[in-house]
Protein backbone atom coordinates (compact mmCIF):
# COMPACT_ATOMS: atom_id res chain seq x y z
CA UNK A 1 0.00 0.00 0.00
CA UNK A 2 1.36 3.41 -0.98
CA UNK A 3 2.28 5.55 1.99
CA UNK A 4 0.35 8.79 2.10
CA UNK A 5 1.65 12.16 3.27
CA UNK A 6 -0.32 15.30 4.13
CA UNK A 7 1.26 18.73 4.51
CA UNK A 8 -0.33 22.15 5.01
CA UNK A 9 0.76 25.76 5.04
CA UNK A 10 -1.06 28.17 7.31
CA UNK A 11 -3.94 29.77 5.47
CA UNK A 12 -2.81 33.32 4.87
CA UNK A 13 -4.77 36.24 6.24
CA UNK A 14 -6.11 38.48 3.48
CA UNK A 15 -5.93 41.89 5.13
CA UNK A 16 -2.79 42.65 3.08
CA UNK A 17 -0.81 41.60 0.02
CA UNK A 18 1.51 38.56 0.00
CA UNK A 19 5.18 39.17 0.80
CA UNK A 20 8.37 37.14 1.00
CA UNK A 21 7.43 35.65 4.38
CA UNK A 22 4.35 34.04 2.86
CA UNK A 23 6.40 32.78 -0.08
CA UNK A 24 8.99 31.34 2.32
CA UNK A 25 6.53 29.11 4.15
CA UNK A 26 4.81 28.07 0.92
CA UNK A 27 8.07 27.18 -0.83
CA UNK A 28 9.26 25.19 2.20
CA UNK A 29 6.02 23.23 2.23
CA UNK A 30 6.32 22.72 -1.53
CA UNK A 31 9.83 21.30 -1.18
CA UNK A 32 8.61 18.79 1.39
CA UNK A 33 5.56 17.85 -0.70
CA UNK A 34 7.66 17.39 -3.84
CA UNK A 35 10.22 15.34 -1.89
CA UNK A 36 7.58 12.90 -0.71
CA UNK A 37 6.10 12.58 -4.20
CA UNK A 38 9.54 11.69 -5.56
CA UNK A 39 9.85 9.19 -2.71
CA UNK A 40 6.78 7.36 -3.97
CA UNK A 41 4.23 8.72 -1.49
CA UNK A 42 0.63 9.71 -2.17
CA UNK A 43 0.74 13.39 -1.21
CA UNK A 44 -1.93 15.91 -0.33
CA UNK A 45 -0.62 19.49 -0.10
CA UNK A 46 -3.00 22.17 1.14
CA UNK A 47 -2.70 25.95 1.18
CA UNK A 48 -5.20 28.79 1.02
CA UNK A 49 -6.54 31.98 2.55
CA UNK A 50 -8.16 32.98 5.84
CA UNK A 51 -10.85 35.51 4.92
CA UNK A 52 -12.97 36.40 7.95
CA UNK A 53 -12.67 38.63 11.00
CA UNK A 54 -12.84 42.21 12.08
CA UNK A 55 -9.53 43.19 10.46
CA UNK A 56 -10.77 42.06 7.05
CA UNK A 57 -14.08 43.87 7.54
CA UNK A 58 -12.21 47.06 8.45
CA UNK A 59 -9.75 46.71 5.56
CA UNK A 60 -12.63 46.31 3.11
CA UNK A 61 -14.35 49.36 4.59
CA UNK A 62 -11.16 51.40 4.25
CA UNK A 63 -10.86 50.28 0.62
CA UNK A 64 -14.48 51.23 -0.02
CA UNK A 65 -15.51 47.77 -1.23
CA UNK A 66 -17.73 44.93 -0.11
CA UNK A 67 -15.88 42.42 2.13
CA UNK A 68 -16.51 39.57 -0.32
CA UNK A 69 -15.14 41.58 -3.24
CA UNK A 70 -12.14 42.53 -1.09
CA UNK A 71 -11.29 38.95 -0.11
CA UNK A 72 -11.87 37.69 -3.67
CA UNK A 73 -9.22 40.09 -4.92
CA UNK A 74 -6.64 39.46 -2.20
CA UNK A 75 -7.16 35.68 -2.22
CA UNK A 76 -6.56 35.65 -5.97
CA UNK A 77 -3.32 37.55 -5.33
CA UNK A 78 -2.14 34.87 -2.88
CA UNK A 79 -3.03 32.12 -5.36
CA UNK A 80 -1.06 33.96 -8.04
CA UNK A 81 1.93 34.27 -5.69
CA UNK A 82 1.87 30.53 -5.03
CA UNK A 83 1.77 29.73 -8.72
CA UNK A 84 4.48 32.29 -9.51
CA UNK A 85 6.75 30.57 -6.96
CA UNK A 86 5.96 27.17 -8.53
CA UNK A 87 4.14 25.89 -5.44
CA UNK A 88 2.51 22.58 -6.37
CA UNK A 89 -0.50 22.65 -4.04
CA UNK A 90 -3.27 20.06 -4.45
CA UNK A 91 -6.01 22.27 -3.02
CA UNK A 92 -6.39 25.97 -2.30
CA UNK A 93 -8.94 26.41 0.49
CA UNK A 94 -10.84 29.63 1.09
CA UNK A 95 -12.76 30.11 4.32
CA UNK A 96 -15.58 31.91 2.49
CA UNK A 97 -16.44 28.75 0.54
CA UNK A 98 -19.73 26.92 1.25
CA UNK A 99 -17.84 23.70 2.04
CA UNK A 100 -16.03 25.49 4.84
CA UNK A 101 -19.24 26.89 6.33
CA UNK A 102 -20.62 23.32 6.37
CA UNK A 103 -17.51 21.93 8.10
CA UNK A 104 -17.48 24.71 10.73
CA UNK A 105 -21.18 24.20 11.49
CA UNK A 106 -20.76 20.44 11.80
CA UNK A 107 -17.78 20.67 14.15
CA UNK A 108 -19.44 23.41 16.24
CA UNK A 109 -22.62 21.39 16.69
CA UNK A 110 -20.68 18.29 17.65
CA UNK A 111 -18.70 20.14 20.32
CA UNK A 112 -21.76 21.98 21.60
CA UNK A 113 -23.83 18.79 21.84
CA UNK A 114 -21.04 17.09 23.79
CA UNK A 115 -20.91 19.97 26.27
CA UNK A 116 -17.59 21.48 25.17
CA UNK A 117 -19.14 24.83 24.14
CA UNK A 118 -21.30 27.05 26.34
CA UNK A 119 -22.78 30.55 26.18
CA UNK A 120 -21.43 33.19 28.56
CA UNK A 121 -20.16 36.74 28.53
CA UNK A 122 -16.64 37.92 27.83
CA UNK A 123 -14.79 40.79 29.45
CA UNK A 124 -11.18 41.31 28.58
CA UNK A 125 -8.46 43.02 26.57
CA UNK A 126 -8.86 42.56 22.82
CA UNK A 127 -6.43 43.47 20.04
CA UNK A 128 -8.22 43.96 16.73
CA UNK A 129 -4.95 43.79 14.80
CA UNK A 130 -4.17 40.35 16.24
CA UNK A 131 -7.79 39.17 16.31
CA UNK A 132 -6.96 37.90 19.80
CA UNK A 133 -7.87 38.34 23.45
CA UNK A 134 -5.09 38.75 26.02
CA UNK A 135 -4.94 38.30 29.77
CA UNK A 136 -3.88 41.14 32.04
CA UNK A 137 -0.59 39.36 32.73
CA UNK A 138 0.22 39.19 29.00
CA UNK A 139 -0.06 42.93 28.32
CA UNK A 140 2.95 45.21 28.00
CA UNK A 141 2.84 48.52 29.90
CA UNK A 142 4.31 51.37 27.89
CA UNK A 143 6.09 54.36 29.47
CA UNK A 144 3.05 56.54 28.71
CA UNK A 145 0.89 54.20 30.80
CA UNK A 146 -1.02 52.58 27.91
CA UNK A 147 -1.30 48.83 27.61
CA UNK A 148 -0.53 46.96 24.40
CA UNK A 149 -0.55 43.31 23.35
CA UNK A 150 2.75 41.37 23.33
CA UNK A 151 2.84 42.02 19.57
CA UNK A 152 2.62 45.78 20.19
CA UNK A 153 -0.95 45.96 18.91
CA UNK A 154 -3.31 48.38 20.70
CA UNK A 155 -5.87 46.73 22.98
CA UNK A 156 -9.32 47.76 24.19
CA UNK A 157 -11.50 46.48 27.00
CA UNK A 158 -14.34 44.50 25.48
CA UNK A 159 -17.54 43.28 27.12
CA UNK A 160 -19.94 41.22 25.04
CA UNK A 161 -21.87 37.92 25.00
CA UNK A 162 -19.71 35.07 23.80
CA UNK A 163 -19.67 31.35 23.34
CA UNK A 164 -16.77 29.66 25.09
CA UNK A 165 -14.85 26.46 24.45
CA UNK A 166 -13.92 24.62 27.65
CA UNK A 167 -10.18 24.83 26.96
CA UNK A 168 -9.36 24.58 30.68
CA UNK A 169 -10.66 21.01 30.70
CA UNK A 170 -7.95 19.89 28.28
CA UNK A 171 -4.83 21.15 30.05
CA UNK A 172 -3.78 17.82 31.54
CA UNK A 173 -4.63 15.91 28.38
CA UNK A 174 -2.55 18.32 26.31
CA UNK A 175 0.45 18.09 28.62
CA UNK A 176 0.23 14.30 28.58
CA UNK A 177 0.07 14.38 24.77
CA UNK A 178 3.13 16.63 24.50
CA UNK A 179 5.00 14.31 26.84
CA UNK A 180 4.05 11.22 24.84
CA UNK A 181 4.83 12.94 21.52
CA UNK A 182 8.01 14.99 22.03
CA UNK A 183 8.32 15.69 18.29
CA UNK A 184 4.80 17.11 17.97
CA UNK A 185 6.07 20.71 18.15
CA UNK A 186 9.20 22.05 16.48
CA UNK A 187 11.66 23.60 16.66
CA UNK A 188 12.57 23.06 20.34
CA UNK A 189 12.25 26.74 21.25
CA UNK A 190 8.63 26.82 20.11
CA UNK A 191 7.92 23.59 22.01
CA UNK A 192 9.26 25.14 25.20
CA UNK A 193 7.12 28.22 24.61
CA UNK A 194 3.96 26.12 24.25
CA UNK A 195 4.72 23.98 27.30
CA UNK A 196 5.27 27.09 29.40
CA UNK A 197 1.99 28.61 28.24
CA UNK A 198 -0.05 25.48 29.00
CA UNK A 199 1.61 24.84 32.36
CA UNK A 200 0.68 28.36 33.50
CA UNK A 201 -2.96 27.28 33.29
CA UNK A 202 -5.50 27.36 30.48
CA UNK A 203 -8.65 29.45 30.61
CA UNK A 204 -11.79 28.79 28.64
CA UNK A 205 -11.54 30.32 25.17
CA UNK A 206 -13.96 32.88 23.76
CA UNK A 207 -14.92 31.56 20.32
CA UNK A 208 -17.63 33.91 19.06
CA UNK A 209 -18.20 37.64 18.54
CA UNK A 210 -21.27 39.87 18.24
CA UNK A 211 -19.59 43.22 17.50
CA UNK A 212 -19.11 42.59 13.76
CA UNK A 213 -20.73 40.44 11.07
CA UNK A 214 -17.98 39.29 8.69
CA UNK A 215 -17.56 35.67 9.71
CA UNK A 216 -19.12 32.21 9.77
CA UNK A 217 -22.46 32.44 11.59
CA UNK A 218 -22.75 30.42 14.78
CA UNK A 219 -25.13 27.53 14.06
CA UNK A 220 -28.61 28.22 15.44
CA UNK A 221 -27.60 31.64 16.83
CA UNK A 222 -27.07 34.15 14.00
CA UNK A 223 -26.39 37.01 16.42
CA UNK A 224 -22.89 35.54 16.81
CA UNK A 225 -20.13 34.90 14.30
CA UNK A 226 -17.46 32.30 14.95
CA UNK A 227 -14.14 33.63 16.28
CA UNK A 228 -11.84 33.86 13.27
CA UNK A 229 -9.17 31.59 14.71
CA UNK A 230 -11.67 28.83 15.42
CA UNK A 231 -12.99 29.17 11.89
CA UNK A 232 -9.50 29.26 10.34
CA UNK A 233 -8.20 26.13 12.02
CA UNK A 234 -11.10 24.07 10.71
CA UNK A 235 -9.80 24.59 7.15
CA UNK A 236 -7.45 21.64 7.49
CA UNK A 237 -10.35 19.18 7.76
CA UNK A 238 -12.72 21.13 5.49
CA UNK A 239 -10.41 20.38 2.58
CA UNK A 240 -10.56 16.66 3.37
CA UNK A 241 -14.35 16.55 3.26
CA UNK A 242 -15.31 16.92 6.93
CA UNK A 243 -17.85 16.04 8.24
CA UNK A 244 -17.78 13.13 5.79
CA UNK A 245 -15.17 10.99 7.50
CA UNK A 246 -15.87 8.12 5.09
CA UNK A 247 -15.13 10.19 2.00
CA UNK A 248 -12.21 9.58 -0.36
CA UNK A 249 -10.05 12.42 0.94
CA UNK A 250 -10.40 11.67 4.65
CA UNK A 251 -7.64 9.05 4.25
CA UNK A 252 -5.23 12.02 4.22
CA UNK A 253 -6.06 12.84 7.84
CA UNK A 254 -4.30 13.25 10.22
CA UNK A 255 -1.93 15.77 8.69
CA UNK A 256 1.69 14.70 8.87
CA UNK A 257 2.87 18.29 9.09
CA UNK A 258 1.35 21.71 9.70
CA UNK A 259 3.89 24.37 8.70
CA UNK A 260 3.10 27.70 10.39
CA UNK A 261 4.69 31.02 11.27
CA UNK A 262 6.03 31.25 14.80
CA UNK A 263 3.47 33.90 15.76
CA UNK A 264 0.60 31.39 15.42
CA UNK A 265 2.17 28.37 17.12
CA UNK A 266 -0.17 28.67 20.13
CA UNK A 267 -3.27 28.37 17.96
CA UNK A 268 -1.96 25.26 16.20
CA UNK A 269 -0.27 23.52 19.12
CA UNK A 270 -2.77 24.31 21.91
CA UNK A 271 -6.21 25.33 20.63
CA UNK A 272 -6.35 23.09 17.55
CA UNK A 273 -5.35 19.86 19.37
CA UNK A 274 -7.89 20.64 22.11
CA UNK A 275 -10.69 21.15 19.56
CA UNK A 276 -9.77 17.85 17.89
CA UNK A 277 -9.55 15.96 21.17
CA UNK A 278 -13.01 17.25 22.10
CA UNK A 279 -14.37 16.10 18.73
CA UNK A 280 -12.64 12.71 19.04
CA UNK A 281 -10.67 13.38 15.84
CA UNK A 282 -7.08 12.19 15.55
CA UNK A 283 -4.44 14.86 16.09
CA UNK A 284 -1.89 15.96 13.46
CA UNK A 285 1.53 14.37 13.73
CA UNK A 286 3.67 17.52 13.86
CA UNK A 287 3.44 21.31 13.95
CA UNK A 288 6.59 23.18 12.90
CA UNK A 289 7.01 26.96 13.14
CA UNK A 290 9.35 28.82 10.82
CA UNK A 291 10.82 32.22 11.63
CA UNK A 292 10.37 35.72 10.27
CA UNK A 293 12.27 37.64 7.62
CA UNK A 294 13.58 41.15 8.03
CA UNK A 295 14.98 43.30 5.21
CA UNK A 296 18.51 44.65 5.62
CA UNK A 297 18.13 44.31 9.39
CA UNK A 298 14.79 46.12 9.62
CA UNK A 299 11.27 44.77 10.07
CA UNK A 300 9.44 44.86 6.75
CA UNK A 301 6.97 47.73 6.61
CA UNK A 302 4.96 49.42 3.89
CA UNK A 303 5.70 52.80 5.48
CA UNK A 304 9.46 52.19 5.30
CA UNK A 305 9.08 50.81 1.78
CA UNK A 306 11.21 47.72 2.35
CA UNK A 307 8.60 44.98 1.86
CA UNK A 308 10.16 42.28 -0.33
CA UNK A 309 7.77 41.16 -3.08
CA UNK A 310 8.63 37.56 -4.07
CA UNK A 311 7.24 37.72 -7.60
CA UNK A 312 9.41 40.73 -8.43
CA UNK A 313 12.47 38.86 -7.14
CA UNK A 314 11.55 35.79 -9.16
CA UNK A 315 11.14 37.90 -12.30
CA UNK A 316 14.61 39.39 -11.79
CA UNK A 317 16.63 36.39 -10.60
CA UNK A 318 14.55 33.38 -11.58
CA UNK A 319 12.06 31.40 -9.48
CA UNK A 320 14.44 28.56 -8.65
CA UNK A 321 17.22 30.90 -7.62
CA UNK A 322 14.92 32.69 -5.16
CA UNK A 323 13.54 29.38 -3.83
CA UNK A 324 17.10 28.19 -3.27
CA UNK A 325 18.19 31.35 -1.49
CA UNK A 326 15.24 31.43 0.89
CA UNK A 327 15.86 27.89 2.09
CA UNK A 328 19.65 28.03 2.02
CA UNK A 329 20.29 31.37 3.71
CA UNK A 330 19.08 30.63 7.26
CA UNK A 331 18.34 27.56 9.39
CA UNK A 332 14.69 26.71 8.83
CA UNK A 333 12.84 27.56 12.03
CA UNK A 334 15.02 30.59 12.78
CA UNK A 335 14.68 34.20 11.70
CA UNK A 336 16.37 35.48 8.57
CA UNK A 337 17.45 38.77 7.06
CA UNK A 338 16.97 39.45 3.38
CA UNK A 339 19.38 41.55 1.35
CA UNK A 340 20.04 41.70 -2.37
CA UNK A 341 23.75 41.50 -1.72
CA UNK A 342 23.36 38.20 0.18
CA UNK A 343 21.10 36.82 -2.55
CA UNK A 344 23.48 37.70 -5.36
CA UNK A 345 26.52 36.46 -3.44
CA UNK A 346 24.97 33.07 -2.72
CA UNK A 347 23.61 32.61 -6.23
CA UNK A 348 26.98 33.40 -7.77
CA UNK A 349 29.08 31.38 -5.32
CA UNK A 350 26.92 28.28 -5.03
CA UNK A 351 24.68 28.04 -8.06
CA UNK A 352 26.82 29.58 -10.80
CA UNK A 353 30.34 28.81 -9.50
CA UNK A 354 29.40 25.63 -7.64
CA UNK A 355 26.79 23.40 -9.24
CA UNK A 356 26.62 25.29 -12.52
CA UNK A 357 30.40 25.14 -12.88
CA UNK A 358 30.48 21.39 -12.16
CA UNK A 359 27.90 20.75 -14.88
CA UNK A 360 29.66 23.07 -17.34
CA UNK A 361 33.01 21.36 -16.74
CA UNK A 362 31.48 17.91 -17.30
CA UNK A 363 28.82 17.98 -20.00
CA UNK A 364 30.69 20.01 -22.67
CA UNK A 365 33.65 17.60 -22.33
CA UNK A 366 31.29 14.67 -22.94
CA UNK A 367 29.93 16.53 -25.98
CA UNK A 368 33.42 17.25 -27.35
CA UNK A 369 35.39 14.17 -26.37
CA UNK A 370 32.80 11.36 -26.22
CA UNK A 371 30.80 12.13 -29.32
CA UNK A 372 27.98 13.61 -27.28
CA UNK A 373 27.16 10.19 -25.84
CA UNK A 374 27.14 9.04 -22.23
CA UNK A 375 30.49 7.30 -21.69
CA UNK A 376 30.84 3.91 -20.07
CA UNK A 377 32.40 3.47 -16.67
CA UNK A 378 35.61 1.45 -16.83
CA UNK A 379 37.73 0.32 -13.91
CA UNK A 380 37.03 2.56 -10.92
CA UNK A 381 39.57 3.87 -8.45
CA UNK A 382 39.36 4.57 -4.74
CA UNK A 383 38.71 8.23 -5.55
CA UNK A 384 35.88 7.30 -7.91
CA UNK A 385 34.25 5.05 -5.32
CA UNK A 386 34.51 7.70 -2.59
CA UNK A 387 32.73 10.36 -4.67
CA UNK A 388 30.08 7.93 -5.93
CA UNK A 389 29.39 6.68 -2.41
CA UNK A 390 28.99 10.26 -1.16
CA UNK A 391 26.46 10.96 -3.92
CA UNK A 392 24.66 7.63 -3.47
CA UNK A 393 24.07 8.42 0.21
CA UNK A 394 22.23 11.66 -0.53
CA UNK A 395 18.68 10.30 -0.67
CA UNK A 396 18.91 8.52 2.68
CA UNK A 397 20.71 11.44 4.30
CA UNK A 398 18.25 14.04 3.04
CA UNK A 399 15.23 11.91 3.87
CA UNK A 400 16.02 12.16 7.58
CA UNK A 401 16.77 15.88 7.41
CA UNK A 402 13.60 16.74 5.53
CA UNK A 403 11.53 14.68 7.95
CA UNK A 404 12.65 17.07 10.69
CA UNK A 405 12.40 20.15 8.45
CA UNK A 406 16.16 20.81 8.44
CA UNK A 407 15.97 22.11 4.88
CA UNK A 408 19.12 24.24 5.14
CA UNK A 409 21.09 21.20 6.37
CA UNK A 410 19.74 19.15 3.48
CA UNK A 411 21.08 21.70 1.00
CA UNK A 412 24.45 21.75 2.77
CA UNK A 413 24.71 17.97 2.40
CA UNK A 414 24.13 18.32 -1.34
CA UNK A 415 26.72 21.08 -1.58
CA UNK A 416 29.28 18.88 0.15
CA UNK A 417 28.93 16.58 -2.85
CA UNK A 418 29.04 19.50 -5.29
CA UNK A 419 32.27 20.74 -3.69
CA UNK A 420 33.71 17.23 -3.70
CA UNK A 421 32.79 16.92 -7.38
CA UNK A 422 34.62 20.12 -8.27
CA UNK A 423 37.67 18.99 -6.28
CA UNK A 424 37.53 15.61 -8.04
CA UNK A 425 37.47 17.09 -11.53
CA UNK A 426 40.37 19.41 -10.60
CA UNK A 427 42.41 16.43 -9.42
CA UNK A 428 41.48 14.02 -12.21
CA UNK A 429 41.87 16.62 -14.99
CA UNK A 430 39.93 14.76 -17.71
CA UNK A 431 40.97 17.41 -20.26
CA UNK A 432 44.56 16.19 -19.86
CA UNK A 433 43.54 12.50 -19.84
CA UNK A 434 42.02 12.97 -23.30
CA UNK A 435 45.51 12.73 -24.78
CA UNK A 436 47.20 10.40 -22.30
CA UNK A 437 44.45 7.94 -21.25
CA UNK A 438 41.13 8.34 -23.13
CA UNK A 439 39.60 5.31 -21.39
CA UNK A 440 40.30 6.82 -17.98
CA UNK A 441 38.93 10.15 -19.19
CA UNK A 442 35.68 8.43 -20.13
CA UNK A 443 35.42 6.82 -16.68
CA UNK A 444 36.03 10.13 -14.93
CA UNK A 445 33.37 11.88 -17.02
CA UNK A 446 30.91 9.04 -16.42
CA UNK A 447 31.50 9.23 -12.67
CA UNK A 448 30.83 12.97 -12.82
CA UNK A 449 27.68 12.46 -14.91
CA UNK A 450 26.38 9.89 -12.41
CA UNK A 451 27.11 12.24 -9.51
CA UNK A 452 25.35 15.11 -11.28
CA UNK A 453 22.34 12.85 -11.81
CA UNK A 454 22.16 12.11 -8.07
CA UNK A 455 22.54 15.78 -7.19
CA UNK A 456 19.97 16.98 -9.72
CA UNK A 457 17.48 14.30 -8.65
CA UNK A 458 17.53 15.22 -4.95
CA UNK A 459 17.48 18.95 -5.75
CA UNK A 460 14.30 18.71 -7.85
CA UNK A 461 12.05 19.62 -4.90
CA UNK A 462 14.08 22.79 -4.28
CA UNK A 463 14.63 23.90 -7.89
CA UNK A 464 12.23 21.87 -10.04
CA UNK A 465 12.63 23.66 -13.36
CA UNK A 466 16.42 24.09 -13.23
CA UNK A 467 17.00 20.51 -12.18
CA UNK A 468 14.58 19.33 -14.84
CA UNK A 469 16.79 21.04 -17.44
CA UNK A 470 19.93 19.50 -15.94
CA UNK A 471 18.38 16.01 -15.96
CA UNK A 472 17.40 16.62 -19.59
CA UNK A 473 21.05 17.27 -20.42
CA UNK A 474 22.05 14.11 -18.56
CA UNK A 475 19.67 12.04 -20.68
CA UNK A 476 17.42 11.00 -17.80
CA UNK A 477 13.88 10.25 -19.07
CA UNK A 478 11.13 12.26 -17.40
CA UNK A 479 9.58 9.06 -16.04
CA UNK A 480 12.84 8.03 -14.36
CA UNK A 481 13.47 10.98 -12.08
CA UNK A 482 12.15 9.51 -8.84
CA UNK A 483 14.43 8.35 -6.04
CA UNK A 484 13.61 4.72 -6.77
CA UNK A 485 14.66 5.21 -10.40
CA UNK A 486 18.20 6.09 -9.30
CA UNK A 487 18.75 2.33 -9.03
CA UNK A 488 18.38 2.11 -12.82
CA UNK A 489 21.76 2.69 -14.47
CA UNK A 490 21.68 4.75 -17.64
CA UNK A 491 23.08 2.85 -20.61
CA UNK A 492 26.45 3.86 -21.99
CA UNK A 493 26.21 5.32 -25.47
CA UNK A 494 23.02 7.24 -24.72
CA UNK A 495 22.91 10.33 -26.93
CA UNK A 496 22.86 13.50 -24.85
CA UNK A 497 21.43 16.86 -25.95
CA UNK A 498 23.74 19.79 -26.48
CA UNK A 499 24.81 21.19 -23.09
CA UNK A 500 23.92 24.71 -21.99
CA UNK A 501 24.39 26.74 -18.84
CA UNK A 502 21.65 26.73 -16.21
CA UNK A 503 22.71 29.27 -13.60
CA UNK A 504 23.86 32.67 -14.91
CA UNK A 505 26.16 34.87 -12.90
CA UNK A 506 24.79 38.20 -11.71
CA UNK A 507 28.01 40.12 -12.27
CA UNK A 508 26.66 43.62 -12.93
CA UNK A 509 24.31 43.62 -9.96
CA UNK A 510 27.02 42.29 -7.67
CA UNK A 511 29.47 44.93 -8.89
CA UNK A 512 26.92 47.64 -8.23
CA UNK A 513 26.94 46.64 -4.58
CA UNK A 514 23.20 46.96 -4.17
CA UNK A 515 22.04 45.85 -0.77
Amino acid sequence: MTQRYTITTPIYYVNGAPHVGHAYTSVAADVIARWHRLDGHDVFFLTGTDEHGQKVEQAALAAGVDPQDFVDRVSADFRDMARAMNVSFDDFIRTTEPRHFRACAALWRRLREDGHIYLGAYEGWYATRDESFYGEDELVLRPDGTRVAPSGAPVEWVTEPSYFFRLSAWQDRLLAFYDANPDFIGPPGRRNEVLSFVRQGLKDLSISRTSFRWGVPVPDDPDHVIYVWWDALVNYITALGYPDQDGPLWRFWPADLHLVGKEIIRFHAVFWPAFLMAADIELPCRVFANGWWTADGEKMSKSIGNVVEPRALAAEFGVDAVRYFLLREVPFGGDGDFSRRALISRLNAELANGLGNLAQRTLPQIARNCGGRLPSRGEVTTEDRALLAQADALVDTLRGLIDRQALHEALEEVWKVVRAGNAYIDHQAPWALRKTDPERMATVLRVLADVLRQVATVLQPFMPDSMGRLLDQLGVPAADRTFAALAVVLEAGLALPAPHGIFPRHVEAAAAGTG
